[in-house]
């Protein structure tokens, strides 16, 4: 696929079909996207591909923890990122939930419709396969950060060359002690996101749906003359 395409016309997918993707895809997909450039060719990554059995009892435990109401582990802490109300960056957000309550039918006022949804993100959309991107905990959140967000960007566009879709998200990693227990990932491992990826279910409603973007004129500036 072009790559002005791909960029284009990603777009976070909600839902996807139960088929799985072969491992050998997903290895040809993460060996491509290991190109993604990091600081000074440090490539702090390492990948975790949860499916099977594995993500299912995952989804399971990540689940009932919610319900619960047990609070994510503190090592997660830095995922918590709070928009400042009355900011563009929260506007944003809202706009975007409206459109995706809209599609899917959910009322402001519907508790158990919007405690669905919220369900929905934890249980990686449904997704056959998520990939957990994680990184040594001796590289700095804030500098991996940076290398990790470019990985899980070429991750999402070279998926789209395999006919896959993706949605990068939080949710994924927030019980990360879930996760380590029964993917087995030591603890001098750093969850930094998850991926879910597979076929994309075109019927769901979510998944029409069409982010915006500010207009380049508004955030764009050019400098060449000294004041």
């Amino acid at each position: 696929m072009d790559v002005i395409k791909a960029v284009t016309t990603r777009k976070s997918i909600r839902k996807f079909k139960p088929e799985p993707v072969s491992d050998d895809t997903l290895k040809e997909i993460l060996q491509i996207a290991s190109r993604a450039p990091s600081a000074e060719n440090t490539q702090p990554w390492e990948f975790f591909v949860l499916q099977g059995a594995v993500l299912k009892k995952i989804k399971s435990a990540v689940l009932k923890k919610l319900m619960a109401g047990s609070p994510p582990p503190e090592e997660m802490s830095h995922l918590h990122v709070e928009r400042p109300k009355g900011s563009i960056f929260r506007r944003r957000q809202v706009e975007i939930a409206k459109q995706l309550f809209q599609l899917m039918d959910i009322a402001r006022d519907d508790a158990q419709k919007r405690m669905d949804w919220l369900l929905r993100g934890f249980r990686y959309f449904d997704a056959p396969q998520a990939i957990i991107v994680a990184t040594d905990n001796c590289i700095p959140v804030h500098g991996g950060a940076f290398d990790i967000g470019g990985l899980a960007q070429t991750i999402c566009l070279t998926a789209l060359s395999y006919g896959l879709s993706t949605c990068i998200e939080n949710q994924g990693v927030t019980y990360a002690d879930v996760i380590r227990e029964y993917a087995r990932i030591p603890d001098s491992y750093r969850l930094m996101i998850a991926i879910a990826i597979g076929y994309p279910d075109p019927d769901f409603p979510a998944n029409r749906v069409a982010s915006e973007r500010e207009p380049i004129d508004n955030i764009l500036h050019f400098r060449k003359e000294l004041s």
